[in-house]
C-alpha cells in the first residue's frame, strides 16, 4: 500500500516522465488539444496549469521557470503571446480532459485533452456578444433617444394636420 501518493508515476523513471510530460505539454501549447491516455492526461493537466498560471504575469521570472518546465522556446513564446492572454481573466481550470473510449490495439483508455478558451464548440459565443451589445447599447441609447423624440413629433404633426385638414375641407 502507498500511503501518500503524489506523483503519477506512468510506469517511467523521474528523467523519463518528466521529458514525456514536457513534450506533452510542448505538444499542447502548439496544437490547444492532444489525444493520449486518461492517466496521462491527468497528469499533464497537474503539469501544465501551474505553467499556464505563470504565463498570466510576463516577467523574465516567469519566462525562465516556464522554460525550466517546457524546454522549448517556442512553446514558451507562444504560451505567453497567446494563450496567456485568452486565458488572463481565468483564475484556474485552463484544460479540459474528454474521455474517447478506448483504444483498439490495447484496450486503454482514451482521452483528449485540450486547452478550454481555444475551443469554439464549448465556448459561449452569448458572452462575445453580450459584451459587444453593452457598447452598443450605449451607442443606441444616445440615437435612440432622438429618434424617439422625431417619431413622437411626426405623430403629432400627423394628427394636427390633418385635422385642419378635415376643417378647412368642411368650410
Amino acid at each position: 500500500m502507498r500511503h501518500g501518493k503524489k506523483v503519477m508515476h506512468l510506469g517511467r523513471k523521474t528523467a523519463h516522465r518528466k521529458s514525456m510530460l514536457a513534450n506533452m505539454a510542448c505538444s499542447l501549447i502548439e496544437h490547444k488539444r492532444i489525444n493520449t491516455t486518461v492517466t496521462k492526461a491527468k497528469a499533464l493537466k497537474q503539469f501544465v496549469e501551474p505553467i499556464i498560471t505563470k504565463a498570466k504575469d510576463d516577467t523574465t521570472h516567469n519566462r525562465r521557470t516556464a522554460f525550466r518546465y517546457l524546454r522549448s522556446k517556442e512553446a514558451v513564446a507562444d504560451l505567453f503571446r497567446d494563450i496567456a492572454v485568452k486565458v488572463g481573466d481565468r483564475p484556474g481550470g485552463y484544460t479540459r480532459i474528454i474521455k474517447l473510449g478506448n483504444r483498439l490495439g490495447d484496450n486503454a483508455d482514451m482521452a483528449m485533452i485540450e486547452l478550454v478558451d481555444f475551443n469554439d464548440v464549448y465556448t459561449n459565443k452569448e458572452e462575445a456578444k453580450k459584451k459587444t451589445t453593452r457598447r452598443g447599447k450605449a451607442k443606441k441609447t444616445a440615437d435612440a433617444a432622438p429618434v424617439a423624440e422625431v417619431a413622437e413629433e411626426t405623430t403629432e404633426a400627423t394628427d394636427t394636420p390633418a385635422a385642419e385638414t378635415e376643417d378647412t375641407a368642411q368650410e
